[in-house]
């Protein structure tokens, strides 16, 4: 690609989808759109990173410029479109260590998914980095995750490279116009927002997870920027 800036185009859908970007200790809950943590996680994954390491580090410096829009598909069924429901699971963890390096039997956590729902994700920044996950979501070295281990993608998440905006929103949502859709999106400056979201990932390091905040604006299906 000649110019300096692409347009990488993810697919997300898969049965159960979890986005927590407010999550603490037993209770984890879900947002509604996809967060930026959890897309840049699979991109770590998919290039094989280490959790805390120097590639992992210089890799979220550089994504700390790229910008996300991310853009709610309704799923349809039979004759119908099929609304989004939160679902919670009452899940618990045998022999987990407490603060003070004791053994607990037993520890219990409410976790909540999206069911029924699919999004598309436009990534917007430097070309040589965007083809650079984008070959590693083509082979990912570990396996990719819309948010948790339990939910698995049911489609290839890497939908296609492109240079131009209007071409990369082509593959998600064909001719339709981008108003149609429920949609969030980064913002350049922080008065240009309406919202902030800590989901900007600093540090994946299992003993300092880091975030900053992102800046976005949200829009309902129908409602023009």
């Amino acid at each position: 690609m000649s110019s300096d800036k692409s347009y990488l185009v993810l697919r997300l859908e898969g049965p159960l989808q979890s986005w927590g970007f407010d999550s603490q200790y037993n209770r984890r809950n879900t947002g509604l759109m996809p967060t930026k943590s959890a897309v840049v996680g699979m991109c770590c994954a998919a290039l094989g990173y280490t959790r805390g390491g120097s590639e992992e580090e210089r890799f979220l410096e550089k994504f700390m410029h790229v910008r996300m829009t991310a853009i709610a598909k309704p799923c349809k069924g039979v004759n119908k479109e099929l609304p989004i429901r939160r679902l919670q699971d009452y899940h618990t963890v045998k022999n987990t260590k407490t603060a003070e390096g004791k053994n607990k039997d037993c520890h219990i956590t409410h976790r909540q998914y999206l069911t029924d729902s699919s999004f598309g994700v436009v990534l917007e920044g430097d070309s040589s980095l965007l083809k650079q996950v984008a070959d590693a979501l083509d082979n990912p070295v570990w396996g990719i995750w819309l948010g948790r281990k339990t939910c698995i993608p049911t489609a290839p998440v890497l939908a296609g490279l492109r240079s131009d905006r209007n071409a990369a929103l082509q593959l998600l949502i064909g001719e339709k116009p981008l108003e149609s859709f429920t949609r969030q999106e980064d913002v350049e400056s922080f008065a240009d927002g309406r919202d902030s979201l800590p989901d900007m990932p600093v540090s994946f390091a299992s003993e300092r997870r880091l975030f900053s905040p992102r800046r976005v604006n949200t829009w309902q299906a129908g409602e023009k920027a």
